[in-house]
C-alpha cells in the first residue's frame, strides 16, 4: 500500500532514502555537468577520429548498460548500427559475468563498456579482447578500478564516472537516476565527436537545464498536487502500470521507466509503443485487469482485503512522425475499458532536452513509489 501521506513529507522521504535514489534524482543536472567536465579532461573533446565507426558495441552489467544502449541507437537512428553485448554467467555479480565480441568486430568499430562497479573480470577482458583485434575501447567506470588499470593497458580511453559522496553508502542501483546520467554522458560527448549523433557541450547543457528545472518541479518539497511526479506515483499505487509510448525519443524513456519501477519499487508494467500497442494491449485491456472487471470491488472490506489489481495506462508522448498520432485511439481504447489514462508530454525543446524531461520525471515518479511504498 501506497503512504500517500509520506509523498508530502519531505523529511519522511528523505528518512526513507537510504539508497540516494531522490538525491540521485535531484542531482541529474549537476552529474551531467560534471561527467561533461570529465570526458573533456580525458581528452574527448580533443579527438579527431578519420571518420565514423562502422558499428558501436556497448557492454555493461544490468540496466545501466541496458538503458544506454537504447538511448543511444535510439538518438543514433541509421548512422551506425549500436549493439549491446549481453553478458553470460551463472550469477549477477561481477565476477561471474563474462562478455564475447561477435566474430565480425574489427578495427573499424567501436567498443564502449559502461560500468558503475569496475570490479568485473569478465570486463577486463573484453578490453584486451577487442585490443588483440585491434577495435578501439573506451570506458566509463569509477576511478582506482581494475577496468581502469586494464584501459590503461590496451590503450583505450578511460572517463572516471561521476560519482557522489553518498553513492558509497548503499550498493548502486542499476536503474538509479544519478547512474544513468554519469555513465550515459561521457558516451554521448564522445559520439558526437565521432559522428554517430549530435551530442554538442551546448547541448548537454541543455539537458542539464532541463534535468534541473525538472527537479525543481518535481523535487520532494513540492506538494502532490502541484508535483507530476508524485501525482503519477499515487496514481500507480495498486495498479498494473500499461506504459504506452509515441515518438522516436519516448520509447527509450517507456522502457526505462518500465525497468525502474521494477527494480526500484516492485512494480510490474508492460511497455509497447503506439499505434501497435493499442493491438498488443487490446485484450490485456478488455480482461480481469480492467477496472471494470470485478464489480464485486465495491462491497470489498477496505480494511481487510487488498485492492484487486487493474490497469492504468500511462502515455509518454513526443512529438510523433510526420504530426500523426495515435493518441485519440489510446485515450478511447482504455476509456472504453474504464481503464484510467495519465499522459505525460515534455515542453518544447531539442530531441536530447525532450528525452531528458520524460526519463527525468518518470525517475521521479518510480522513486517515489518505491519510498512511499515502503513506508
Amino acid at each position: 500500500m501506497l503512504d500517500e501521506s509520506l509523498l508530502d513529507s519531505p523529511e519522511g522521504l528523505a528518512e526513507a532514502d537510504h539508497r540516494g535514489l531522490l538525491r540521485g534524482a535531484a542531482e541529474a543536472g549537476a552529474r551531467v555537468r560534471t561527467a561533461t567536465r570529465h570526458a573533456a579532461e580525458a581528452g574527448v573533446n580533443d579527438l579527431k577520429p578519420d571518420g565514423r565507426p562502422r558499428a558501436v558495441l556497448i557492454a555493461g552489467p544490468g540496466a545501466a548498460a541496458t538503458h544506454a544502449a537504447d538511448l543511444i541507437g535510439t538518438l543514433a537512428g541509421a548512422g551506425s548500427p549500436v549493439t549491446r553485448l549481453a553478458p553470460t554467467g551463472v550469477a549477477p555479480a561481477a565476477g561471474a559475468l563474462r562478455w564475447e565480441l561477435p566474430g565480425w568486430v574489427g578495427s573499424v568499430d567501436l567498443l564502449l563498456i559502461t560500468t558503475p562497479d569496475g570490479t568485473e573480470p569478465g570486463l577486463s577482458l573484453l578490453a584486451e579482447q577487442a585490443y588483440r583485434r585491434g577495435c578501439t575501447v573506451v570506458a566509463v567506470a569509477p576511478a582506482r578500478t581494475p577496468l581502469a588499470d586494464a584501459l590503461a593497458g590496451v590503450h583505450g580511453l578511460f572517463v572516471p564516472m561521476a560519482t557522489a559522496p553518498y553513492d558509497q553508502d548503499e550498493p548502486l542501483a542499476a536503474s538509479a537516476p544519478g547512474v544513468l546520467w554519469a555513465l550515459l554522458t561521457p558516451l554521448l560527448a564522445l559520439l558526437d565527436r565521432t559522428g554517430v549523433l549530435a551530442a554538442p557541450p551546448d547541448a548537454l547543457g541543455k539537458v542539464a537545464d532541463r534535468l534541473d528545472r525538472v527537479a525543481e518541479r518535481c523535487g520532494p518539497a513540492i506538494a502532490t498536487y502541484s508535483n507530476a511526479a508524485k501525482t503519477l506515483a499515487a496514481e500507480l499505487s495498486d495498479a498494473l502500470p500499461v506504459v504506452w509510448t509515441e515518438g522516436i525519443s519516448a520509447g527509450p524513456a517507456g522502457r526505462r521507466f518500465a525497468a525502474a519501477l521494477a527494480e526500484l519499487s516492485g512494480t510490474p508494467a508492460v511497455v509497447a509503443e503506439l499505434p501497435e500497442a493499442l493491438a498488443a494491449h487490446s485484450a490485456l485491456l478488455a480482461g480481469p485487469l480492467a477496472a471494470s472487471a470485478d464489480p464485486d470491488d465495491f462491497f470489498r472490506d477496505r480494511v481487510e482485503e487488498p485492492p484487486a489489481l487493474h490497469a492504468r495506462v500511462v502515455l509518454l508522448r513526443d512529438r510523433p512522425i510526420g504530426g500523426l498520432t495515435a493518441a485519440p485511439g489510446a485515450r478511447e481504447l482504455a476509456l472504453s475499458h474504464d481503464t484510467p489514462i495519465s499522459e505525460l508530454e515534455p515542453e518544447e525543446g531539442g530531441e536530447l532536452e525532450t528525452l531528458a524531461e520524460l526519463i527525468a520525471i518518470t525517475d521521479f515518479a518510480a522513486v517515489y513509489l518505491a519510498l512511499a511504498s515502503r513506508a
